[in-house]
């Protein structure tokens, strides 16, 4: 069946964008910088505040007094000066004649741009964010109802498993390993890898794989990468037991029935989302 190529546009890229160590500039101290901070930092980036002292909110004071990785300057935005050497600019400021004015310098100097609330200054938008460790999930309705993407988040947090952000962070640190033990990049035995990781992600349950310490993983591939199955969590940690680690009561989860799951929840958003669009087409 033919793809309607008419429905492949009004959307953004969406890109998990990599900012370690790169220099970031926020113009703005109130309450959206002070969100804005909160993302540049967890993406382990540097920070340039240009804001003055007097205006700053009680959450940005909190991360300057926090961190060395912020430089800040009590002060307003000073000109072209300001973007030497930086690799993204985010404003947050009252002021529209300067946030525009900003933007345009930036477009300029070829330095991609956010204009908070300005949706037609912005070269990307801030979504509404899941975060549980290196779990990252962004909801966003590109630009026009953030409330709706709020809204729509915590309807998806509440389908995430308890204990996936350190699931997710054992399965990378059992998946290097495995990239030790297997060296070698794409080929059959890439291939070979690919397969036993999905193996065992799709037969152990989401609080099972959050229990890995090292030494159930060595056993996990001594056992099994080895003999070419997935063997069960009293295999390989026979020591632990997932009532002592979990609370009573909580329900464990595996990664293939949250599938349907979710894929039920995003039909219905896709669905509340036509609406949406066809009465914003009438009004």
């Amino acid at each position: 069946m033919a793809h309607d190529i008419s429905q492949l546009s009004g959307g953004s890229l969406l890109l998990a964008w990599q900012l370690r160590d790169k220099h970031v500039l926020i113009v703005g101290g109130g309450d959206v910088a002070s969100g804005r901070i909160e993302s540049v930092l967890v993406a382990d980036a540097k920070i340039t505040l240009i804001a003055p002292k007097h205006g700053l909110h009680k959450l940005t004071k909190h991360f300057l007094d926090a961190t060395d990785r912020i430089t800040h300057h009590d002060r307003t935005f000073a000109g072209p000066a300001d973007l030497v050497g930086v690799d993204m600019v985010l404003t947050a400021i009252d002021d529209v004649d300067q946030s525009r004015e900003i933007c345009a310098l930036c477009r300029q100097h070829k330095i991609p741009v956010n204009v908070a609330d300005i949706p037609p200054s912005c070269d990307f938008y801030f979504g509404s964010q899941i975060r549980s460790g290196p779990l990252q999930i962004m909801i966003s309705t590109n630009g026009q109802s953030p409330k709706l993407a709020n809204i729509i988040r915590r309807k998806i947090e509440a389908c995430i498993p308890d204990h996936a952000g350190e699931a997710i962070e054992k399965v990378g640190q059992l998946r290097t390993k495995l990239r030790e033990r297997a060296p070698g990049v794409g080929g059959e035995l890439g291939k070979k890898r690919m397969r036993w990781m999905i193996d065992v992600c799709n037969s152990w349950e989401m609080e099972e794989l959050a229990l890995l310490d090292d030494e159930m993983m060595l056993r996990l591939l001594n056992v099994g990468w080895e003999n070419n199955r997935v063997p069960k969590l009293d295999e390989v940690g026979p020591h632990v037991r997932k009532a002592s680690s979990f609370a009573a009561g909580s329900v464990p989860y595996s990664v293939t029935p949250l599938v349907p799951m979710m894929l039920g929840f995003f039909a219905g958003v896709a669905a509340t989302a036509i609406v949406v669009h066809r009465l914003a087409q009438k009004a």
